[in-house]
């Protein structure tokens, strides 16, 4: 009777040791990559944070938010490589960064065979509109903008014809996989992209919540609740067009 006591203590010690080791390690995983493994419901969900900037191959200073490509990249891999994590939720808040990096992790997103669902909160500027229409569906809340701008460069740079074609090649990039990956045309995106009269200091456009739902460049407005419905849905046998 004792040393039955005895093992089923041993065991509830054990178990509580394991939940409390698994807790630590997410927590970890949350502060160091911005990353966690959803596994209490039905259905094994990778939530990726990207907020801040995204930051490339220079380190930004050490009081700046960042997403880093290298920490995001590898992990990408390994969910299309899992036999257990079914899809990816994707939130995100971030102001841009490197047009490079952000641009890799959008296409690594993109190619994901898993199904895929983002959702814009506070903003998506810049290259990281790509990022918000990299999966399957997208949803931005009522409140959430996305700016949308030309491609600018900070530090040294040439006055030569190479040096603006060479912007202008990132440019057809950077609309190429938006138009690609969303319902918005060409024509239409470059316009919002070279607007004047809506930035005081710049060139761009910026939307707020439906806005960029009437554009044609997020599939809908909605919350956490919708995207995590969204992203069950299509695990559950669910068909997107990538294309649309």
């Amino acid at each position: 009777m004792f040393m039955s006591m005895d093992k089923k203590e041993r065991n509830q010690e054990q178990k509580e040791k394991q939940t409390q080791e698994k807790q630590e390690q997410q927590d970890k995983q949350v502060e160091e990559y911005g990353q966690l493994t959803l596994e209490e419901g039905d259905t094994k969900i990778h939530l990726l944070n990207i907020i801040g900037e995204i930051e490339g191959h220079e380190c930004l200073p050490s009081n700046s938010k960042t997403t880093k490509y290298e920490h995001v990249i590898p992990q990408l891999a390994a969910l299309e490589d899992s036999k257990t994590v079914q899809g990816l939720l994707v939130l995100i808040n971030t102001v841009g960064g490197d047009v490079e990096s952000g641009l890799a992790i959008a296409e690594m997103i993109a190619s994901l065979s898993k199904p895929t669902v983002s959702l814009v909160l506070g903003g998506s500027h810049s290259i990281g509109v790509p990022l918000a229409v990299s999966t399957d569906y997208s949803f931005i809340v009522p409140t959430g903008t996305m700016m949308i701008h030309p491609v600018r460069m900070t530090g040294l740079i040439i006055g030569v014809a190479q040096t603006f074609d060479y912007f202008q090649k990132i440019q057809v990039r950077i609309a190429g996989f938006i138009t690609k990956h969303s319902r918005i045309s060409e024509e239409r995106l470059l316009k919002l992209m070279l607007e004047t009269g809506e930035l005081t200091k710049d060139v761009g456009s910026v939307l707020v919540g439906r806005q960029a739902v009437e554009e044609g460049i997020i599939n809908e407005v909605g919350g956490i609740r919708d995207a995590f419905g969204k992203l069950r849905e299509l695990i559950g046998g669910g068909t997107v067009n990538r294309d649309m």
